[in-house]
């Protein structure tokens, strides 16, 4: 008796473990699945909790990707620059007032289909990225290449300001650096091809659709390029943290505080790598390195900005001694 006990206990055991591993192997594949369609396990709350900045793009069918944010979308239907697919407006909102039915409008202006998802199903197509209750699905937007740059001779306009980005990769970084630029009236915008960040609808909500409507060019020969524009007459300046990086090659290339920068010349302002800052064949091609002078001594590791602050504050600096503007721009402005 004593033995049939015993087999039965182990039976019983068997079966419980087995039951845990086939419990543990469901929950898994459940897990993946989800993952594969974008959930993330623990419900929708804690997705939201768990989103990282850098959030893979939301795509759609047949190359289309999925814009959302407000702002993004009307100026991207303003600009005319993509394809757009469908538009789609979270229902149950009561009524859509201003820029909402100025986008719903311009939509049917031009034979777009509207959708009206329920906002559960919005967050999911965008990956519980902050939608504001609107997405479009629209063609993948572009960097121009330089060559389409208009030729601006630096006797034109002493005051033009171009920026030229090297290896930026975090797309809220790319994407504040342009808001920034198109506030502070920066020219033109020049990327590099390679390491650097696509134009991604996350560049966008972050720029706050101001990438939808500047002028945004990207070379694979940085150095060409700078070289290039040296060869007529601007000035290219690089930018370094305030106790500047490994620069003993180019030492002869002079260290200024923004604020004591004087904008008399076209200028090309050259920011780096949110990591690495810039290359040494880009510091080579430099004629000049800005940096911003910290208000009190500072700890190892918190010698330089996060290279969108940096970005706004030298854009500010250099953007500011502007001489005023004409009266009739100062009115269209106000």
């Amino acid at each position: 008796m004593t033995q049939q006990r015993a087999s039965t206990r182990a039976l019983l055991w068997a079966v419980r473990g087995a039951t845990w591993r086939c419990s543990g192997r469901l929950l898994a594949r459940h897990s993946s699945q989800a993952a594969r369609r974008g959930e993330r396990p623990g419900g929708e709350e804690l997705s939201r909790l768990l989103l990282d900045d850098l959030a893979s793009t939301p795509r759609s069918a047949g190359g289309l990707e999925l814009l959302f944010g407000l702002s993004p979308c009307l100026l991207a239907l303003r600009a005319a620059r993509r394809r757009v697919a469908r538009l789609l407006l979270q229902a149950g909102r009561s009524g859509l007032q201003g820029e909402r039915a100025e986008l719903l409008r311009a939509a049917e202006a031009h034979d777009i289909p509207v959708l009206r998802p329920r906002r559960q199903k919005l967050d999911a197509l965008c990956r519980y990225q902050v939608h504001q209750g609107v997405c479009m699905e629209v063609s993948p937007l572009r960097p121009r290449p330089w060559t389409e740059v208009e030729e601006a001779r630096p006797g034109d306009d002493p005051r033009q300001l171009w920026l030229v980005l090297e290896g930026l990769q975090d797309p809220r970084n790319l994407g504040a650096v342009l808001r920034s630029a198109h506030f502070l009236g920066v020219d033109k915008v020049i990327t590099s091809g390679r390491n650097s960040c696509p134009l991604t609808p996350v560049v966008s909500k972050a720029s706050a659709g101001a990438m939808e409507v500047m002028d945004l060019f990207s070379t694979d020969d940085l150095a060409g390029f700078l070289q290039a524009r040296t060869q007529e007459g601007w000035l290219v300046a690089g930018t370094v943290g305030c106790a500047g990086p490994d620069i003993s090659p180019f030492s002869e290339i002079p260290v200024t505080s923004c604020l004591e920068f004087l904008w008399d010349q076209p200028t090309v302002l050259v920011l780096g790598n949110e990591g690495s800052g810039l290359s040494k064949e880009i510091q080579a091609s430099c004629q000049l390195f800005l940096t911003i002078l910290p208000g009190r001594q500072l700890p190892s590791g918190l010698e330089s900005l996060n290279v969108s602050v940096a970005a706004g504050i030298l854009l500010h600096s250099i953007c500011s001694q502007r001489k005023g503007l004409p009266a009739k721009k100062r009115e269209q402005l106000l």
